[in-house]
């Protein structure tokens, strides 16, 4: 059995180098004849000038048949693909093509064809035809940057733009199998997503083109505008293509522009995820409302010792477990908190509470289809945005939001500045699911809850924010994500963390075949955030954040569960995802997310310490 090749380890010096050049007419030759035709081009063109929601265009029967069918042939036989799995994408590919010259011809005998198609697709004369017919300007010669991914069951990419660095032209050849049809209900097609503004993607999707064998998919790299995913595959197919990209040329070539590339990074989608002024476009917001000034002097004149009185204890039982409200048992989780900053309980609700809400969810998911898009989503839900950030479906106690521009600048600038009323919102349920979950919302914020939480943590919530949150099979995720860096507020005591909680009630967990391997997709993994610094490797255009989830920097991983909860303390360097939900998960993840701005009630009696040592 021979070796396959890994593309990404052959930079080493080799003994005997290759340099191959192909005459025009050879280069002509590796492609279907009509490509080079001027009538051909400009219907193209055409097409790219009127392509919504962006500039963009396809090409069928790209390349000469049988050497795009050697090509298929050499990528399956010869090459080794990684399988590559971060919050924003999973996939298998290979290492980058550009090292193909510098095979030996031991190699590169072996990848005879994959040597003409990557010449040929870098060669001047595609360049100039690309350039015509897209108007992005120049392409570079010089810098080449393509490799082959291969798309299996579950496999996805989630919304970016491309742009970073020196990017001009994306492009997608694909090379599924040739002698059948890969249909759209296999899933693994390019879906184009317009913007409500500059750098904001809608929620859903314009344009969707389901591959086919020789087929090029091609946009100019705009900034703020090519948003683009590749849906995930749902068939055990293997959706096998080329990606690639056009550079800005480099000094020295024609079309060079002094100057250009620096401005081109400086519009590079991380820098603007950064942008402050983009995050009025983000919802739900990370805004925690105020516990009132009265309530918080309650807490703080709290003892360390836990005690609630009859009327507490009763209405905490009502949905609480009550081993949870044991004294003793309150103790020895504070003690693991204190020590972790982390405590996880199962079984948190009592047993009828738990019991209700988990026939009423699955008797929803059983007899009602989740909404596809996102004007299928109707009061008292809403949808998380935008996708290139997060997506999901969440309850946050107000009212419903118009996701346009004008409905967004009236609510951030204009409109009612509303407080969360859970009460309220459940009042408007149109089903048991809704009612139950915004009556444990309306619990979070009571008073009693608070002491609760206070006796658990030693820490005093100050402001808060609930939210419930609904993650769609094939549809939802958060991508990694961090804390302000400045978390204490001005003239308080706070300390500079934040107190999450996740409440998860996820029927489909009560079977552990469900999510605990992973492959669905929907846990929640915390990290530290410069856990892949490398200022010696390029980014990836489609990862902002990412980390090994066998590396160290992983901090936490909680797969999808049934009525638990997991308590953390989390400072500004954690980051936090919830990874895109596949579309063959059992049924959706369910949780409540919340956080509190907190202040440590052991502060008097470190004062005290402090003025008498």
């Amino acid at each position: 059995m021979t070796q396959k090749r890994d593309l990404e380890n052959k930079d080493g010096p080799s003994a005997k180098k290759v340099n191959l050049e192909f005459k025009k007419e050879e280069i002509e030759g590796f492609f279907n004849d009509k490509i080079w035709d001027n009538k051909f081009q400009e219907e193209i063109k055409e097409q790219v000038e009127k392509s919504q929601p962006y500039r963009w265009g396809t090409i069928t029967e790209l390349m000469n048949d049988e050497l795009l069918r050697n090509v298929r042939q050499e990528v399956l036989n010869e090459i080794a693909f990684k399988k590559k799995e971060t919050d924003i994408y999973k996939v298998h590919q290979s290492g980058d093509l550009a090292n193909l010259s510098g095979l030996d011809w031991d190699d590169l005998s072996r990848l005879p064809s994959l040597y003409k198609l990557r010449a040929g697709i870098y060669s001047e004369e595609f360049r100039d035809m690309i350039s015509r017919i897209t108007g992005s300007g120049k392409l570079s010669g010089v810098k080449t940057d393509m490799s082959i991914n291969t798309y299996t069951k579950g496999c996805h990419l989630l919304t970016h733009d491309d742009v970073i660095g020196s990017r001009r032209v994306s492009f997608i050849l694909y090379l599924p199998d040739p002698d059948k049809k890969w249909k759209p209900h296999y899933g693994g097609a390019l879906r184009l997503f317009p913007a409500i503004v500059p750098n904001v993607p809608k929620t859903d999707y314009e344009v969707k083109l389901v591959p086919q064998f020789n087929q090029i998919a091609f946009f100019t790299v705009q900034p703020g505008l090519s948003f683009h995913d590749v849906e995930e595959v749902r068939a055990d197919k293997h959706r096998l293509s080329i990606q690639g990209w056009f550079h800005i040329p480099q000094e020295g070539e024609p079309g060079y522009i002094p100057g250009e590339q620096e401005a081109t990074e400086a519009r590079s989608t991380l820098q603007q995820l950064q942008n402050k002024e983009l995050q009025e476009y983000d919802f739900p917001k990370p805004i925690r409302n105020d516990i009132p000034a009265d309530e918080l002097k309650l807490y703080r004149g709290l003892g360390q010792e836990c005690a609630f009185s009859p009327e507490e204890y009763s209405y905490l039982r009502k949905y609480l477990n009550a081993q949870y409200l044991e004294p003793k048992n309150l103790q020895r989780l504070a003690d693991v908190f204190m020590e972790e900053s982390l405590v996880e309980l199962g079984g948190i609700l009592n047993d009828e509470l738990a019991g209700k809400l988990m026939d009423s969810i699955r008797d929803l998911e059983i007899n009602t289809k989740a909404p596809a898009h996102s004007s299928e989503i109707h009061f008292p839900w809403k949808c998380a945005m935008p996708p290139h950030k997060q997506r999901f479906m969440y309850i946050d106690g107000k009212e419903s939001l118009e996701a346009s521009e004008e409905g967004i600048k009236f609510i951030n600038r204009t409109g009612p500045q509303e407080l969360p009323n859970f009460q309220l919102t459940g009042k408007a349920a149109t089903n048991t699911v809704e009612e139950l979950f915004c009556q444990i919302c309306s619990f979070f914020k009571s008073i009693a809850f608070r002491k609760w939480l206070l006796f658990l943590t030693r820490l005093i919530p100050t402001s808060d924010q609930i939210l419930l949150r609904r993650f769609r099979p094939g549809s939802d995720f958060i991508l990694a994500t961090s804390t302000d860096s400045k978390l204490a507020r001005d003239n308080t005591d706070e300390i500079n963390a934040l107190l999450e909680a996740t409440f998860n009630f996820t029927p489909t967990a009560t079977n552990s075949k469900n999510w605990e391997s992973g492959e669905f997709g929907g846990y929640e993994l915390c990290m530290s955030s410069n856990a892949s610094d490398d200022e010696d490797e390029e980014d990836d255009p489609a990862i902002y954040r990412e980390s090994d989830p066998n590396d160290d920097s992983v901090l936490y991983t909680s797969q999808c569960k049934w009525n638990s909860l997991c308590l953390m303390l989390r400072d500004p360097s954690i980051l936090k995802f919830v990874k895109y939900v596949s579309v063959n998960a059992k049924g959706s993840r369910w949780d409540i997310s919340c956080q509190w701005n907190v202040e440590s009630s052991d502060k008097d009696d470190e004062d005290e310490d402090a003025a008498t040592s």
